[in-house]
């Protein structure tokens, strides 16, 4: 866990870094930064937008008596999705957008399922949590 976590704080930053200079090198500092400020401003928009068609889905199936799991799972993707993309950098913004898109998310979505399934199981004995 504390490799993933240096990983995470150290080298995906310095990465960033390297490509926001690069790209600042290529097209010039004030193209660069338009980039990182519009891509922010894209990125809440699609968020609100995304989060309020998913709160509407949980309210959905609670009032027609349901655990609105699915609807949770892409809740907490477009939260993870939003606060990625307010980190400056091109491959945040990237996993940020691909969490907001409903075409992308529905696969980290299930990649997400799928691994708390085999979560459960291996801590449990047997699956207690029902996960769709």
């Amino acid at each position: 866990m504390f490799v993933r976590l240096l990983i995470l704080f150290t080298v995906v930053p310095l990465i960033e870094l390297a490509l926001l200079i690069k790209l600042g090198n290529l097209i010039g500092l004030w193209p660069t930064i338009l980039i990182v400020i519009a891509t922010g401003v894209l990125g809440a928009a699609l968020a609100r937008s995304q989060g309020t068609r998913t709160v509407g889905a949980i309210r959905a199936e609670l009032a027609q008596g349901r655990a609105p799991t699915e609807g949770l799972i892409s809740g907490l993707l477009i939260l993870v999705g939003g606060v990625v993309l307010l980190t400056p950098g091109l491959l945040t913004d990237l996993l940020g957008f691909s969490l907001l898109v409903p075409f992308t998310r529905n696969w980290f979505k299930k990649e997400l399922q799928n691994r708390l399934r085999k979560y459960a199981e291996r801590n449990s004995g047997s699956a207690t949590i029902i996960i769709r």
